[in-house]
């Protein structure tokens, strides 16, 4: 009898099972400067001892039970692991969210993210073209899914106080009234996120997230991490190009103080190499960048995604081409809908290589976002940067 080796084995090592909580969340990401302020811990906690605050200098989850103090849970303790499993960025978080989206890992040349088409969108509908931030798309997207019955509401920002205020504040759409009356672009932060709860109340069951890079990376990071059924009702994910956000005290504490523009009164803002200021008299006002660094939120220092890589579709009014919105369509999903959009005539598209300019200014910047991730923190981030050199 002849002996014959084994077959070598097909099967996949299952993988290592997630036992890491509050107590790693706040060591690694909370505390360390990682921690975006996007509240995905904060919506996928099942015990609501995770507690947040929407207001300057705040805008990061803290823990509220005071049994093993602030950086341990009970409920971690005991198992539960729902908050490591929402964060986007814990552990390999940008590895994870693209193997769930894209079935592969970004390559180095690939430093906006993995995407299919780059394009110069706006909205057909003058309305909603003018009541929008530059092409008036994300609107046009909402209202359109809305319509047709994809989604039932948006998480979205909305103005505290309607008209007369300028404060960011997470809220839902279910209507084109609601989108419109929270379309424009702020540059202060607003942890969509948070109104998760208000769409649940709502009854509402198929949502579009609308947010910046740190919030559209959220919910694919959940479904790779199975992290339960809170990650379900986020059917479409839109992402704003971002560099990023200011604390909400920019505008008592510069825009009021140094130049007397009372925030009540300013009816549009925008940033093209300088920050841009409408005010409701019809005054228009430049401020420099530079002075609004100090206001820069902590959560922005070390964000390496200017691109919103992990949405299925990114928007933002960078290049010359101002009355378009760069878009950058990346999953299955994000090119239907462009493409029944399309169809319907209610967006009117040009070749993202109109603006060459464009898509060169996206790719520096999200190199320079990638820059600023910490050697320390998990490397994929900075996949593609050339390697620092030592002093």
């Amino acid at each position: 009898m002849t002996d014959t080796a084994a077959p070598p084995s097909t099967a996949k090592a299952a993988p290592a099972r997630w036992t890491f909580q509050w107590k790693e969340l706040y060591d690694e990401v909370i505390t360390s400067g990682l921690c975006t302020g996007c509240a995905g811990c904060v919506i996928a906690c099942p015990h609501d001892v995770i507690g947040y605050k929407h207001q300057p200098g705040a805008y990061k989850p803290f823990h509220l039970e005071e049994e093993l103090g602030l950086g341990n849970c009970v409920h971690g303790e005991k198992g539960c692991t729902s908050c490591t499993r929402a964060c986007p960025r814990f552990r390999a978080w940008e590895p994870e969210a693209d193997e769930h989206l894209f079935g592969r890992t970004r390559e180095p040349n690939e430093m906006a993210g993995i995407f299919k088409d780059i394009l110069l969108v706006r909205a057909a509908d003058d309305s909603v073209y003018d009541k929008g931030q530059d092409g008036g798309l994300v609107s046009a997207i909402l209202i359109w899914c809305l319509e047709n019955k994809i989604i039932d509401g948006a998480l979205v920002s909305m103005l505290e106080g309607g008209a007369s205020g300028w404060k960011a504040t997470p809220g839902v759409a279910t209507n084109a009234a609601e989108v419109l009356a929270g379309a424009g672009s702020r540059y202060t932060y607003s942890a969509n996120t948070i109104a998760y709860d208000e769409a649940m109340e709502k009854g509402l069951e198929n949502l579009a997230l609308v947010g910046m890079s740190c919030q559209t990376s959220i919910a694919p990071v959940m479904w790779h991490r199975k992290v339960g059924k809170v990650s379900k009702p986020i059917k479409l994910n839109i992402g704003l190009l971002c560099s990023k956000s200011f604390d909400d005290s920019l505008f008592d504490e510069l825009f009021w103080l140094k130049y007397g523009l009372a925030k009540e009164d300013i009816v549009k803002m925008n940033i093209k190499g300088v920050f841009q200021v409408w005010m409701r008299n019809g005054d228009y006002h430049e401020i420099n960048l530079k002075e609004c660094h100090a206001w820069t939120r902590e959560g922005c220092n070390h964000c390496p995604d200017f691109a919103a890589e992990h949405a299925d579709i990114s928007t933002g009014g960078i290049g010359d081409k101002t009355d378009w919105t760069l878009t950058i369509v990346r999953t299955d999903l994000g090119r239907a809908v462009i493409d029944a959009m399309i169809k319907d005539g209610v967006i009117e598209t040009r070749p993202g290589d109109d603006d060459p300019g464009a898509i060169a200014l996206m790719n520096k910047l999200a190199a320079k976002s990638r820059e600023r991730w910490p050697g320390w923190a998990s490397s994929e981030a900075a996949v593609g940067l050339p390697e620092k050199k030592k002093k």
